[in-house]
């Protein structure tokens, strides 16, 4: 596998690191720098460790894992961004109480759900016998810097007074459409 492959392979993968890290920048709009280091660091962790745990999955349980993780990511998406839209809508909502997507269980299950592609992409990987070390530190440090990017355009359209009203209500919907996305790209039917 050549290092552009390597490269287009991370790129893609990164994608939906990419939105969520957009929709939670203008979620929280004004970031913090822990914030920013917690979401890049797990992000490119779990991008970076779930391709290795594919490969060593290898071609034993791939049918059984293929069949299902598709659902799993959608499931953990609608979920957080569920969450996201019923704050949207709640009374009396301080920014100081708001849900930060950046700690505990949300940050943990958003870096399963934008990481569940790197898994399938490691399991392809053993199946074509290429070493996985060196493309799994690829596909983390590009998913950490394109979360990077993410976080700061997202905070930078928080600033949009409209955006800053509903940003909860569009990271919800965000995390939805790359839900259905997912659901769609592997071919699951009526969607």
């Amino acid at each position: 596998m050549t290092i552009y492959s390597i490269i287009a392979l991370a790129v893609a993968l990164a994608m939906d690191a990419f939105a969520v890290s957009i929709a939670t920048g203008a979620y929280l709009g004004n970031l913090h720098t822990r914030q920013i280091f917690r979401l890049s660091w797990h992000f490119g962790l779990f991008q970076a460790v779930m391709p290795v745990a594919g490969w060593f999955s290898g071609t034993t349980i791939s049918d059984y894992i293929a069949a299902c993780a598709h659902w799993v990511a959608f499931g953990l998406l609608v979920l957080i961004g569920s969450n996201m839209i019923r704050g949207a809508f709640s009374d009396g909502v301080e920014e100081i109480n708001k849900n930060d997507p950046t700690k505990g269980l949300s940050l943990v299950m958003l870096s399963v759900a934008t990481s569940i592609d790197a898994f399938a992409a490691g399991l392809s990987l053993s199946v074509l016998n290429v070493s996985i070390i060196y493309p799994a530190a690829i596909i983390g440090i590009t998913a950490s810097g394109f979360t990077l990017i993410g976080l700061y355009l997202g905070s930078r359209f928080a600033g949009i007074v409209f955006l800053k009203q509903y940003t909860e209500l569009l990271g919800g919907i965000i995390l939805y459409v790359i839900g259905v996305q997912i659901l769609y790209q592997h071919g699951v039917s009526g969607i």
